[in-house]
């Protein structure tokens, strides 16, 4: 079930009306960091896998020899 234009609309008004036009930006910009911090920290978990699977990998194969 998707929102409709309405219920968008209604959501959007409620924000102006309680952060007001002049801290808009500075919420925006604060939300906008923290999907930025989200992303990097989902990318550096991602990389630290690949690292101790990798170093799993290696452990293995220093015991078969």
């Amino acid at each position: 079930m998707s929102p409709s234009i309405w219920q968008l609309l209604l959501v959007v008004i409620v924000v102006f009306v309680i952060f007001g036009a002049g801290k808009l930006p500075k919420v925006m910009g604060d939300l906008g960091k923290g999907v930025r911090n989200l992303k990097e920290g989902l990318k550096g978990d991602d990389e630290e896998t690949k690292e101790l699977a990798s170093e799993k990998i290696e452990e293995k194969k220093g015991k078969k020899k």
